[in-house]
């Protein structure tokens, strides 16, 4: 079924009328306005850093989008925060002993600015040079471009690889996640790390229900993690959340490319936050019992402690 919506969809992805909605015009763009800025610190008490704020990759549902996270500015002009690498230097420096790195679970460390600021690399260096591991995330298969520096990581300390996974169908992909890879190409990246000696966790999420809240699409995206070889796969159940900010760009985005969908979403769901597939125990069931199968990790909890678990030796190591 949703095949058919997303072929209907691309074909009025061409009007030109819908060009004219001006938040909804951001959708088909990879913009590249970006503003510098020299952040106070970089690493948060949980050794979580964002290096940029704000995104091109267009996503209809994206979280960061939400008002809470205090984005003063245009969300698609980015924030690049120049001095994280010698802010990073330094807090590596002052730590007792070694721990995961995390980074990516606000703003993707891979968009289109990272191509020619290269902040991402710089900081990989830091971890690198300094011992640390890295848990990396991201949706673009531009992380192959530092495929050497996460080797050099996992061999030294550790190195785990998250892919955000949300739609099998390629065409579906294009309208939901529209400027960047797509899902096959992402698991091509998953498979490359995975042949490099690198872990890979998977994020299936969102599941938006009425568009790829299906049995065919949760099944694809598990093949493909299969193919892949993949550690994990961490999953909150099938739905999506939307907050203020959130909420208006992901329904303009339904009124552009599934007509009438809003509407069914306001009858259903109101102003909820959470908003779950009416398919949830179908889907979760196939998606445990698929992973129990097949030896992948499901399980939240063991998944973030493999995140953030650094092995022994590692963390009892002196910086000098």
């Amino acid at each position: 079924m949703y095949k058919a919506v997303a072929a209907k969809a691309l074909r009025r992805r061409t009007n030109a009328e819908y060009d004219r909605d001006r938040i909804v015009g951001k959708i088909q763009e990879a913009v590249t306005d970006m503003h510098f800025v020299d952040a106070k610190g970089i690493l948060s008490a949980h050794n979580g850093m964002n290096l940029y704020r704000g995104c091109t990759h267009g996503c209809i549902y994206c979280d960061s989008r939400s008002k809470c996270y205090g984005i003063k500015h245009e969300f698609e002009d980015i924030e690049v925060k120049q001095n994280a690498p010698e802010l990073l230097e330094k807090a590596l420096r002052a730590k007792r002993k070694k721990c995961m790195i995390g980074t990516g679970a606000m703003c993707d460390p891979y968009m289109h600015c990272e191509e020619t600021v290269k902040l991402t690399r710089r900081c990989l260096e830091m971890i690198d040079r300094y011992g640390y591991g890295v848990a990396i995330q991201t949706k673009s298969d531009r992380i192959l471009r530092d495929l050497d520096l996460l080797k050099s990581i996992n061999e030294k300390a550790k190195c785990v690889v998250q892919m955000t996974l949300t739609t099998y169908d390629e065409d579906l992909c294009k309208i939901l996640e529209p400027n960047v890879c797509t899902t096959k190409q992402r698991v091509k990246a998953l498979q490359i790390f995975h042949e490099n000696g690198i872990p890979t966790v998977v994020w299936l999420s969102p599941i938006l229900p009425f568009i790829n809240d299906t049995k065919e699409n949760i099944d694809g995206i598990l093949n493909n993690c299969i193919e892949a070889k993949v550690y994990g796969i961490i999953n909150f159940g099938m739905g999506v959340t939307l907050r203020d900010g959130d909420r208006e760009y992901f329904y303009a985005a339904l009124d552009k490319y599934f007509p009438g969908m809003r509407e069914k979403y306001h009858r259903k769901y109101g102003y909820a936050y959470e908003i779950q597939s009416d398919r949830n125990t179908e889907l979760m069931e196939l998606f445990r019992d698929k992973c129990e199968r097949n030896g992948i990790v499901h399980d939240i909890n063991a998944c973030f402690h493999f995140l953030h678990e650094l092995p022994e030796k590692y963390e009892q190591m002196s910086l000098f």
